[in-house]
């Protein structure tokens, strides 16, 4: 918990202090090498963290990689840097070049936001040209800190995080994909839907046709998948005719978080899957009324709904916090809002 504690402050501070931030050498000092201090590295002995370390590659001599994790003087990991402002695609190849001529099993290509972590799973001392884990400072899933955490100067296991390292890679590429095709059906992938409930003859206009229909049942596919998740994860399990632990405390709340309240929270989840982190939203019920929060923060609303009224509302913050109040008449509606939730979530990000 302490390990997660720190992250999380720290990708706050990332957040504060990145637009003052103009060069590589103040993206290493600032963003870089904190986040290793937080791992338990001493980054100030070169004999654990060297700075510069030199990574001869083919006849090129004297070729240095900005940091280097070291073992008995051997590196185990290689650091390559770039400035917060630039983006990384552009730059794996200089990695590529000194991951070949060191003992290092494991790249870390970063801009103090984004870290990519490479390795040599399609062929031994060549790195992947695709990342087996990419992490995002500003935006870190519960999931991506584990990994991190896999990187602890104390935890680290270079052969268990190999061994693992393939699903990862692999399990993100599918994601991508499938977050791709809930986004926007491609053409092929609606051919093979239709393959399996349509017998007629796949023309273009029929591929048309379904197109809409296709991204709409994903959609509400994925959104029942969440919310029967949350659901069994939020159903306490009890014996039979035993009365829940909590049952005293509840009742005497001023508070009471009803059934169509938390039903509103998974439909709304559902429908910002693929644009922030399901594990990012949250609800806080209050007597006036119950709140929709990214990452439990109060100061970044994405909805609020009142609905223990005959007049069912939904209140949608715009760019001033400033809340449009619109009038519901039943859950289903909701549905009808769904630009405009991603369109509120979209500005914290």
């Amino acid at each position: 918990m302490e390990f997660i504690e720190s992250i999380k402050q720290f990708s706050e501070r990332v957040e504060t202090i990145k637009d003052s931030i103009f060069t590589e050498e103040a993206t290493k000092m600032s963003l870089i090498v904190p986040l290793f201090q937080i791992l338990g590295y001493d980054v100030f002995n070169p004999t654990e963290f060297c700075p510069e370390y030199t990574a001869d590659v083919g006849i090129k001599k004297g070729e240095k990689v900005d940091y280097a994790i070291l073992e008995n003087g051997s590196p185990t990991i290689l650091i390559e840097c770039k400035s917060c402002s630039e983006q990384l695609d552009k730059h794996s190849s200089q990695l590529f070049r000194y991951f070949g001529t060191t003992s290092a099993k494991f790249g870390i290509l970063t801009n103090g936001i984004i870290y990519r972590f490479y390795t040599d799973l399609e062929e031994s001392n060549k790195m992947d040209l695709v990342p087996f884990l990419e992490l995002d400072i500003l935006n870190l899933k519960d999931s991506s800190i584990n990994e991190l955490k896999k990187f602890c100067k104390d935890n680290f296991d270079k052969e268990k995080i190999f061994s693992t390292a393939e699903e990862l890679k692999y399990s993100s590429l599918i994601k991508g994909i499938l977050l791709k095709e809930f986004d926007t059906p491609s053409e092929d992938f609606v051919r093979f839907i239709l393959t399996n409930i349509y017998d007629g003859q796949k023309n273009q206009r029929i591929i048309d046709k379904f197109t809409p229909l296709v991204k709409r049942a994903f959609s509400s596919f994925v959104n029942e998948i969440v919310n029967n998740k949350i659901s069994s994860a939020l159903t306490p399990e009890t014996e039979e005719n035993e009365a829940p632990a909590e049952t005293t405390e509840i009742s005497s709340s001023k508070i009471v978080t009803t059934e169509d309240e938390i039903e509103a929270f998974y439909i709304i989840r559902g429908l910002l899957v693929g644009v922030i982190a399901v594990e990012d939203i949250a609800h806080r019920d209050t007597e006036s009324y119950f709140g929709i929060l990214y990452k439990n923060n109060n100061r970044k609303p994405i909805c609020r709904l009142n609905l223990d009224t005959k007049n069912k509302q939904l209140l949608i913050p715009d760019e001033n916090k400033k809340f449009e109040r619109v009038y519901i008449d039943s859950l289903n509606d909701i549905y009808k809002y769904r630009e405009r939730l991603i369109e509120v979530a979209k500005r914290y990000l």
